[in-house]
């Protein structure tokens, strides 16, 4: 039986994920003063573009282009996100751990994806950590940042640590469901210690 069919309130935090990252998206537009249509186009590659990089990359066709709950997840969440944005500000904390939960339960999502197809783990551990963060990386990339995960914070490590032990969890004698759970627990683990207790790499500097 396939791991996540084991734990039935998957596809519900993969909407939530989807809602958390594309209001993050709006979030990040409303600081740059991009327009409505600028706000839907960020939150759009942040909540989606992880998933599209890697589909596109494993040759399939991207998961909202078959499914509409995706898109109206992230219109429904622009427009929430508009109305209520000092409601929301309050609420970073939430966010911040609702987010957690997205990137640990999408690398643990995109690594199944490409599994089932036959890819090798490790380029399924990369198709994981692409599907959590690349998103991310876009929405950085476009409102003129320096994308998060090439900064000193511990992010895509986090999905890199939480992925690899699921790869090993799968070898073994687990029951149905634990590896899927006990991966996304590390990840989100993970993170939150990292920002907890401020964990960071250090910079690269110039000889200079």
């Amino acid at each position: 039986m396939d791991q996540l069919h084991v734990l039935p309130f998957i596809p519900v935090l993969e909407i939530i994920g989807t809602f958390v990252f594309a209001i993050s998206g709006t979030l990040t537009a409303a600081e740059k003063k991009l327009d409505p249509f600028g706000a839907s186009v960020i939150a759009f590659v942040t909540a989606l573009g992880g998933g599209t990089v890697r589909d596109l990359l494993l040759n399939l066709r991207p998961v909202w282009i078959q499914e509409e709950r995706y898109l109206l997840t992230v219109f429904i969440s622009v427009v929430v996100a508009v109305l209520f944005r000092k409601q929301i500000n309050r609420l970073r904390r939430t966010l911040f751990l609702f987010d957690t939960a997205g990137i640990a339960l999408f690398t643990i999502l995109g690594m199944e994806k490409a599994l089932r197809i036959g890819v090798p783990p490790i380029i399924a551990l990369v198709m994981g950590v692409v599907s959590a963060v690349f998103g991310g990386v876009v929405r950085d990339i476009l409102c003129n940042e320096i994308p998060l995960i090439f900064r000193r914070e511990v992010y895509a490590t986090a999905c890199l640590t939480g992925g690899g032990a699921y790869l090993l969890m799968r070898l073994a004698p687990l029951p149905e469901g634990v590896p899927v759970a006990v991966a996304i627990g590390i990840i989100i683990l993970i993170r939150i210690l990292a920002v907890r207790l401020h964990w960071a790499f250090p910079n690269l500097r110039s000889e200079e």
